[in-house]
């Protein structure tokens, strides 16, 4: 225990620098589990749409959206989501998948969702980058 208080006192700024890091790891694991909604792998969405039915919400501009999006998913532009229709409002009581290029857009999508008292929602960790980089089925139109 000596030890540590004089290794302590000898390198105070790497003990503050550890603490923040420390604080700032516990924060974050903090507000993600408050966030509403679970951030999901590829293969856990692959198990979401084929077992469970689950919709996917791509949020993705037109652009990005024409040039690959996961088959069946709708399109819902990020700037259409606090009116998003009838059409979608269908979805609230199935699993939802949010997707969008690489993921950024998709979580404050994923936050709107869970606000707007969307039942099941989830982030596709890495969007549609991931998807494609494991090689899984897109359709482009």
């Amino acid at each position: 225990m000596d030890q540590l208080i004089e290794f302590a006192g000898n390198h105070m700024l790497m003990v503050v620098a550890f603490i923040g890091t420390l604080l700032m790891l516990i924060y974050s694991e903090i507000s993600r589990q408050n966030q509403g909604f679970n951030t999901i792998s590829t293969h856990d969405a692959v198990n979401l749409i084929n077992n469970e039915d689950a919709a996917v919400v791509d949020v993705s501009s037109a652009d990005v959206y024409r040039k690959a999006h996961i088959s069946g998913a709708w399109h819902l532009p990020l700037s259409q989501l606090k009116n998003p229709g009838k059409d979608i409002e269908k979805l609230k009581d199935r699993p939802i998948i949010v997707v969008c290029k690489s993921g950024g857009s998709a979580q404050a999508a994923a936050s709107s969702l869970v606000k707007q008292g969307y039942a099941s929602v989830s982030l596709l960790r890495g969007g549609m980058s991931q998807w494609v980089s494991d090689h899984l089925p897109v359709k482009t139109s």
